[in-house]
């Protein structure tokens, strides 16, 4: 029996490597895709940890939960009152299971209509052959010309902490805790942590969040972080920052944990749960480098190159296995960029209009540079923001937390930042990423009609801010 043949070989069913299968096939590539992810039921379950354990089913439980909370908290507001009001813990997460079916079974779908073929099963290299690769795709051995690794990465735990996904939880288990914790501890105050941690706290959990860094999201532009802890805490996410993690123990009751808070005080935290999200590590087991020569980094990276090409000819690597920030989107981009450059193309890529969301409640998205990074670069800036507070729509969803704030070059008035907390901030920072990568300025933006009454509005008003011209504040 002779051995398949591939133009590509995609390893890895992410986000990424999904994307990545599907643009190389409309190319006029033969293609195949090796993902070892399972079901419940043992069948395929394609769309890697985004669609699995991550993005896609802690979205469903955010929504849930977010319906829970106006119904005990928002509504009566609206003149709309319930009583007996419970939540059905099993039924939630098993709506997050059928959302979570429905996007791995969509991918199955298009990878028929797009005659990508797939293999279930662990993908690694096997040897360099006439060419090209000899790759294990499950029990099979298959050839490919050139191959795109696209093994994403895994949770990291804390040294000595192994997660057993019933009392020590990675973002997986997370997911699945069948009932609502009276007490939940969360490692790390990213965004898993955040956003699990506000799913449980809406349903009745008291959270505690230990966060090693003395700054809260770091990452997130000063003024947005600064407003963010004080809607956490106001509602009732206890965030202790500057703490040393000591020694943690389980037992029949739950986990302790011993730690140093910011002054350096002893202190045990005792919960039922415990979620770690220290964030994650490149994925890279069994993936067979040693056996091609595939270069990795220090901290078990892909080494790649700006058009995302390995150490070795006709190899690719894309997402969260190779550098540059952890995100499904980011990962899409390569995949489609490493396609067309495998077609004699010339993908693109623009880390710097790459957008971050956290889906909180209020939600979290920026794009470009924080304030804090133009001040430490000596960037001469103008700033321009604009409070939901002030804004029509905003008013009649009855959330009006948080702000639109702009980030402009100081002479030439193009877009450097933007940087939004508050309703729907997600979808909103969608224009700034467009603006920016066509590189508008703050009054390309003002100059814009936007659709009344719109939370829009807030971004055209922040962008006329910058210019101290406000029209609605």
């Amino acid at each position: 029996m002779s051995t398949k043949q591939f133009d590509v070989v995609v390893i890895g069913g992410g986000p990424g490597g999904y994307i990545a299968a599907i643009r190389a096939a409309q190319l006029g590539m033969n293609v195949a895709c090796i993902d070892e992810w399972k079901n419940d039921k043992g069948g395929p379950a394609l769309g890697g940890t985004c669609t699995n354990v991550g993005c896609i089913p802690s979205k469903a439980l955010l929504q849930s939960s977010e319906h829970y909370e106006h119904l005990n908290h928002h509504f009566a507001d609206h003149g709309i009152t319930a009583d007996n009001v419970k939540i059905d813990v099993a039924k939630m997460l098993a709506r997050k299971d059928q959302v979570v079916k429905q996007n791995n079974d969509g991918i199955v779908y298009l990878f028929k209509k797009n005659k990508v073929t797939f293999f279930h099963g662990r993908g690694s290299f096997v040897a360099a052959k006439d060419g090209g690769y000899e790759l294990k795709a499950g029990e099979e051995t298959i050839q490919a010309k050139q191959v795109v690794v696209a093994t994403g990465s895994n949770a990291r735990a804390l040294p000595g902490v192994p997660f057993d996904e019933e009392n020590i939880l990675s973002n997986d288990g997370a997911l699945r805790v069948g009932a609502t914790p009276k007490k939940l501890g969360l490692i790390g105050a990213g965004v898993i942590g955040l956003e699990m941690g506000s799913v449980w706290r809406r349903l009745g959990a008291e959270v505690t969040v230990l966060e090693g860094l003395p700054a809260f999201l770091g990452a997130v532009d000063e003024s947005v972080a600064k407003e963010a802890a004080k809607v956490f805490k106001k509602q009732g996410l206890d965030i202790q920052l500057g703490v040393k993690v000591g020694e943690v123990k389980t037992s029949k009751k739950g986990v302790s944990v011993a730690y140093a808070d910011a002054k350096g005080e002893a202190k045990t935290l005792d919960v039922d749960k415990l979620i770690v999200s220290i964030g994650r590590v490149p994925n890279t087991i069994g993936l067979g480098a040693d056996a091609v020569g595939l270069k990795l980094d220090e901290r078990g990276a892909i080494v790649v190159d700006d058009e995302c090409k390995t150490n070795l000819p006709g190899v690719w690597a894309i997402g969260d296995v190779v550098r540059g920030p952890m995100l499904a989107h980011k990962a899409e981009e390569e995949g489609v960029a490493v396609a067309e450059r495998m077609a004699g193309q010339h993908g693109h890529v623009n880390f710097n209009t790459i957008p971050w969301v956290i889906y909180t409640s209020p939600e979290i998205a920026w794009v470009g540079k924080t304030e804090q990074q133009l001040k430490a670069e000596g960037v001469a800036y103008k700033a321009g923001q604009f409070p939901f507070l002030a804004n029509g729509r905003a008013r009649a969803l009855g959330d009006t937390t948080g702000f639109v704030k702009f980030l402009a070059d100081a002479k030439t008035d193009e877009i450097l930042g933007v940087h939004i907390i508050g309703p729907f901030a997600s979808e909103l920072i969608s224009e700034a990423v467009v603006a920016m990568e066509f590189k508008a300025s703050a009054e390309d933006i003002a100059r814009i009609c936007h659709a009344h009454p719109s939370l829009s509005e807030a971004t055209k008003e922040a962008a006329l801010a910058v210019d101290k011209r406000t029209l609605n504040f």
